[in-house]
């Protein structure tokens, strides 16, 4: 039997980083700037000319980190190349607004959806806030900028949260309220604070917190749903008919109840509050046992209302963000169990997510492990999340030391 690495260790976490970066590294750049964002397992391209925001911003963020890791200059200039993309083509100088989606061929670009949506903006000030850690000063005026644009558009001051999606030229706003555009500015607006040391970044971050893990989750028992009406009351219906939906699916994600609560965690280090702790722990507990799969491992993707599994494949992001959760709560807790956890979700993809051919990890499974696809990282993936959770358990471990 092979002996499984030491999950916990500094040594393993990075050798695990620099795995995935060279999954990438060999055609990663693209002819335009920023970066090719569709991947077969081997690593080669599927799709040259589709361009998603969330991929172009993603993609930022992983080599920032990589850079203020490693100090290897090709990084540094990949985010710099990212920007640059991210400045000429998602950017419409009109609304100021970011384009969702492109189709480019060469330098030739055009605009396929330009609608606005909150959580693709979240992305642009994360990716701004770690091209500045990574050097690139005009960043600093770009988080403020798209700051604005956030506070402008889509912030709710009635419910204090922020609207989801606009039209193009920011006339028309979409009814539908979510969860998960929150989340990712609470994360964002966590690292917009860490990168310039603004607390009014850190202020809303802790405000969203609030208003989705306690407010918003008194109303559908304490777990935190997904969707919502204009009035931010729980849409009980919404894509029940599209549970696979890729952005906005139906049922309780456990995954995202480990990411809020590791976000609790990090807003702890900077605003320590006995109720960020508290919070952190019963979202990871609510979920843990309910949606891990006892006989084949690994966590299931969502679970109805009556909890039972209502989607019952693996995804590699929901695996990653509960192990960097369960490290987190470990640490500030003192409690073994979590540690427990870590290791047993780290076994897990270890023995089935991560590729041990090629590099990366997979992205979806079925309920008993079995491939499902063989694209590796479509647009979306850029393994942001895997290598985001590795480095948060080593920001933690050395917060914690």
């Amino acid at each position: 039997m092979t002996t499984q690495p030491n999950f916990a260790s500094n040594d393993f976490l990075h050798d695990h980083i620099k795995s995935i970066l060279a999954f990438y590294e060999p055609n990663v750049d693209a002819v335009s700037g920023g970066f090719h964002q569709n991947f077969m397992d081997d690593g080669s391209i599927f799709d040259e000319k589709t361009r998603h925001l969330v991929s172009s911003t993603r993609f930022v963020f992983n080599y920032a980190r990589a850079y203020l890791a490693y100090g290897d200059t090709r990084y540094k200039a990949r985010v710099e190349s990212g920007i640059q993309f991210l400045r000429d083509y998602h950017l419409q100088e009109d609304t100021g607004g970011y384009a969702w989606l492109l189709d480019v061929n060469g330098k030739a670009c055009k605009v396929v959806d330009a609608t606005n949506h909150c959580y693709g903006l979240a992305f642009v000030i994360l990716d701004y806030s770690w091209a500045l850690r990574a050097g690139v000063k005009e960043a600093e005026l770009y988080i403020h900028d798209a700051f604005e644009l956030m506070e402008t558009h889509f912030w709710d001051a009635e419910y204090g949260l922020y609207k989801d999606e606009f039209n193009a030229d920011f006339s028309r706003c979409s009814d539908y309220r979510g969860q998960n555009a929150n989340m990712h500015s609470c994360e964002a607006l966590i690292a917009a604070f860490e990168a310039t040391g603004h607390g009014p970044f850190l202020e809303r971050a802790l405000l969203l917190a609030h208003n989705i893990t306690e407010r918003q989750a008194d109303k559908a028992d304490g777990r935190i749903w997904e969707h919502y009406t204009k009035t931010w009351e729980v849409d009980w219906e919404y894509n029940k008919n599209d549970p696979k939906n890729l952005f906005r699916p139906w049922g309780f994600q456990p995954g995202h109840h480990t990411e809020w609560a590791k976000l609790l965690l990090q807003i702890h280090q900077y605003q320590p509050q006995d109720w960020l702790v508290a919070r952190a722990r019963s979202l990871f507990d609510a979920v843990i046992d309910i949606s891990w799969d006892n006989e084949n491992g690994g966590l299931y993707y969502g679970f109805a209302p009556d909890s039972r599994i209502c989607d019952d494949e693996k995804y590699f992001w929901v695996q990653a963000e509960s192990f960097a959760c369960a490290a987190r709560l470990a640490l500030e807790t003192g409690e073994d169990k979590y540690w427990q956890w870590y290791h047993r979700i780290w076994d897990y993809a270890w023995s089935y997510m991560v590729d041990h051919k090629y590099g990366a990890w997979f992205r979806i499974l079925s309920a008993k492990n079995q491939k499902l696809e063989t694209t590796k990282s479509p647009v979306g993936k850029t393994d942001y999340h895997t290598m985001g959770a590795c480095y948060d358990v080593l920001d933690a471990l050395s917060f914690y030391k």
